[in-house]
């Protein structure tokens, strides 16, 4: 039975209950028409009661369902023999949705609608309604013969269960909670110096240098998150030119270590859920006189308790292995090389495969939860100055000793001869002098 079916019965039974009641007296559900679990008679006080009389007739009555509160209101809502005019009556700016002949007016609300305030009891969740009577001029003329009037309902559940009447699921409470201020979560994507020790003092890199960045979101007061990066794109202006490099896409593949074999990825394991690093190799726009690269990423974030999947993972290439590995140490990586957001296979009996949509998550992405940041600009390099100038005199000194061992060399060869020669010369004159005599 539909949601619009099972709301027109209530209506009905409520009416019927009116009916069959001793006028507006508390009313008695008969018949086929009994109170549910879901449905039950709301709390009825009247707040201002100037006449005196209608906290006695009691001329407004409620009921409460599992999704929203139906009212019944007698036309005399004062006691008085003065019938209101439905267009005078409002609850939290809702007016009557029908009315029964003359008989009742009737205002239909979602729970969490038209005004409503919610309160948490230590045994119950109490749903609050204020209908306001204002009273309009009589025919035009510039009188009045009702004064003001304030109803309050109050729609009453037990704390062990939602308005439902299903065991509320372990996320209710937290999802609640974060819901609330979803409009604070601190987004962040920084760069890092090279031992990660905090944010970057230069934005001068060279080729051949790892850019290290850093993700992350404030979870004071939520319960604990997980941030996910979920694509990065790199460009050479801040405005989303052209061309574009996506070196992270496919709901968080690090695609760029698969492409070009560079060192990138994410770095593991995670020094908290809240906090993702990861490192990029640098590079250039090929054929560009600009050396500016931006970086623009979409991140996003799920309850630190749910499950990694094909779409909110971390994953890098690791090229020894030949494989994706993730950085929350889950199997989830395999559709890097496809389309991780594709309809997952399954078979029903032994028919053919079909195709089955992804399960989206049970509230899905909550407003907030997600972001877009970008960093940038920063400035490549194509080589250290201090590098040329550590090698051109790394050369010069190796040239030097060179050349200085070199001579060191020759006169060390010159000096041994030298001596040989004298030390010839004198044996032979030794020996000359020995034969003359």
């Amino acid at each position: 039975m539909d949601c619009a079916c099972m709301s027109q019965m209530a209506v009905v039974g409520l009416l019927l209950s009116l009916l069959l009641a001793n006028g507006f007296a508390q009313p008695q559900f008969r018949g086929r028409w009994p109170l549910t679990e879901e449905q039950k008679l709301a709390v009825v006080r009247y707040i201002a009661p100037p006449e005196g009389r209608i906290a006695t007739t009691r001329t407004v009555t409620a009921q409460c369902t599992d999704s929203d509160v139906i009212v019944a209101i007698s036309p005399d809502l004062l006691g008085i023999q003065k019938l209101v005019q439905p267009s005078d009556l409002s609850m939290g700016g809702c007016g009557v949705s029908s009315q029964v002949a003359s008989t009742y007016f009737v205002i239909e609300a979602p729970l969490q609608g038209c005004g409503s305030t919610v309160e948490m009891l230590a045994g119950e969740i109490v749903y609050t309604f204020t209908i306001e009577y204002n009273p309009s001029q009589l025919d035009g003329l510039p009188i009045v013969r009702t004064n003001p009037a304030v109803v309050q309902i109050e729609c009453h559940y037990t704390r062990q269960h939602n308005v439902s009447s299903n065991p509320l699921s372990p996320t209710w409470v937290p999802y609640a909670s974060t819901i609330s201020a979803e409009d604070i979560l601190g987004f962040s994507l920084i760069v890092m110096s090279s031992d990660w020790s905090g944010p970057s003092l230069s934005n001068t890199f060279f080729l051949g240098d790892l850019i290290n960045l850093q993700a992350s979101v404030d979870t004071t007061n939520h319960v604990p998150l997980r941030i996910f990066v979920d694509n990065c794109v790199a460009t050479p202006g801040s405005n989303a030119s052209v061309p574009a490099y996506t070196f992270i896409g496919n709901n968080g593949c690090f695609m760029d270590s698969k492409l070009t074999g560079s060192n990138s990825q994410f770095m593991s394991p995670r020094i908290a859920q809240s906090v993702i690093q990861f490192k990029l190799d640098a590079f250039r726009f090929y054929g560009l006189t600009t050396n500016s690269i931006f970086i623009t990423c979409h991140l996003k974030v799920t309850l630190a308790s749910g499950n990694i999947d094909s779409l909110n993972k971390d994953c890098s290439y690791i090229s020894a292995l030949n494989q994706w590995s993730s950085v929350d140490g889950n199997d989830v990586c395999s559709c890097c090389d496809t389309n991780c957001a594709s309809p997952l296979p399954f078979r029903r009996g032994s028919g053919s495969q079909r195709l089955r949509p992804r399960r989206a998550s049970k509230w899905g992405t909550p407003a907030g939860w997600e972001k877009t940041i970008s960093v940038g600009p920063f400035f490549l390099e194509a080589k250290s100055p201090l590098a040329l100038a550590h090698s051109s005199a790394s050369l010069d000194s190796t040239f030097q000793d060179s050349v200085l061992g070199a001579l060191v060399g020759v006169l060390a060869v010159s000096c041994v001869a030298v001596l040989l020669l004298v030390v010839y010369r004198k044996a032979k004159r030794t020996v000359y002098t020995f034969n003359k005599k």
